[in-house]
């Protein structure tokens, strides 16, 4: 770990490594969004569209960086996102994924299809919150078997991702002619564009864990949440690659939380890469921010410890961040300290890093 620490000092550097030790299709996979890649680039404008308004002369020896999610302290807060055959990145895949948020001490999602399997995923940090994604891809019965492997393997919380009826049009893979291994096939996607409210509520009803619906993008579909008991409304747009000509994540947060009012507890992805990203969220309502791009960096390019290094460089900068705005604790935020304002730079998946190695063109 040390020798990870001495390499990787910044985020950036992480991206020309993982870059290095990807095939062209593997790494396409990972920073690649849908069609025009609009929603991609607009998840990074919206961000790069709020500026901050510090306030001074205030006691801020004493911050911490810690959140709450789910009945649980993290150390950030922050959630790694499910990412489908996550395994290509690092053999050990989600186990080592586990690893690393446990030690660290934030949460972890497992995709349903990510290697290993949730049994063998659950032995590590048996103590951390793991969350589990399930694409459906077969009958109720199917799902409640899968949902329930999951719960006894200590996941604590269970997540139906239900912005993927239709599989999107990727063509960075469909140019080249590559099929990722998570495409559905057409009985598969059948299962999943069949997934509606009367099975939300059969779920809600079996299980006693907190359920989490991910792919929210309005307030219409909060209010539907509640309704139905959800626990968790994850806002997300798939990170830019579902939907093309979408609204960035964070542009639809405000609504969200205006309807929810503190009734589910929410979290956001899409774009979030540095931690003046995650204190934004935070500071316009939402209990935690979900990254994915940028720790699969961590693992491409340094494995397990690549994912911890990455968790590391965020908090010391979220701890940058509050005390510059004036104050010790992401509770102590809220929207007077955000503005809106013009970018400066254009937008892509790695705007955020101007100092990074690479032309814009091999993004």
């Amino acid at each position: 770990m040390d020798q990870v620490r001495e390499r990787f000092q910044n985020l950036h550097e992480f991206i020309s490594v993982a870059r290095d030790n990807l095939s062209r299709n593997y790494w396409d996979y990972l920073v690649g969004g849908s069609e025009t890649e609009t929603t991609l680039r607009r998840n990074r404008q919206a961000l790069d569209s709020i500026a901050f308004r510090p306030r001074i002369l205030r006691d801020v020896s004493t911050t911490d960086t810690s959140g709450t999610f789910l009945g649980r302290k993290l150390k950030l807060p922050v959630a790694l996102a499910p990412i489908g055959s996550i395994e290509r990145f690092s053999p050990g895949g989600c186990a080592d994924v586990a690893d690393a948020a446990g030690h660290f001490g934030v949460a972890m999602y497992q995709s349903s299809v990510a290697k290993p399997e949730v049994e063998e995923t659950g032995k590590h940090s048996p103590e951390s919150l793991k969350i589990f994604q399930l694409y459906v891809r077969g009958d109720h019965a199917w799902v409640e078997a899968f949902l329930d492997r999951a719960v006894a393997s200590g996941f604590g919380a269970l997540c139906l991702t239900v912005d993927t009826h239709h599989y999107s049009r990727r063509e960075r893979d469909i140019a080249k002619r590559f099929r990722a291994a998570s495409a559905r096939s057409i009985e598969q996607s059948s299962h999943q564009m069949q997934l509606d409210w009367a099975q939300m509520d059969k779920l809600r009803k079996r299980y006693k864990v907190p359920l989490i619906v991910k792919g929210v993008a309005t307030a219409e579909d909060a209010k539907l949440c509640i309704e139905h008991g959800i626990d968790v409304i994850h806002v997300s747009n798939h990170g830019g690659r579902q939907l093309d000509h979408g609204l960035g994540a964070i542009e639809t947060l405000p609504e969200i939380v205006a309807e929810v009012k503190g009734r589910a507890q929410i979290i956001i992805d899409g774009g979030f890469v540095r931690g003046t990203d995650i204190v934004k969220a935070i500071a316009l309502g939402a209990n935690a921010v979900c990254i994915g791009r940028l720790y699969c960096l961590g693992l491409a390019a340094a494995g397990r410890d690549g994912v911890e290094r990455v968790l590391e460089i965020l908090q010391d900068e979220i701890e940058c961040c509050l005390s510059l705005l004036g104050v010790n604790r992401l509770d102590e935020l809220n929207p007077s300290y955000l503005r809106a304002a013009a970018p400066v730079t254009q937008p892509h998946v790695f705007s955020a890093f101007p100092f990074a190695d690479a032309p814009n063109n091999r993004y």
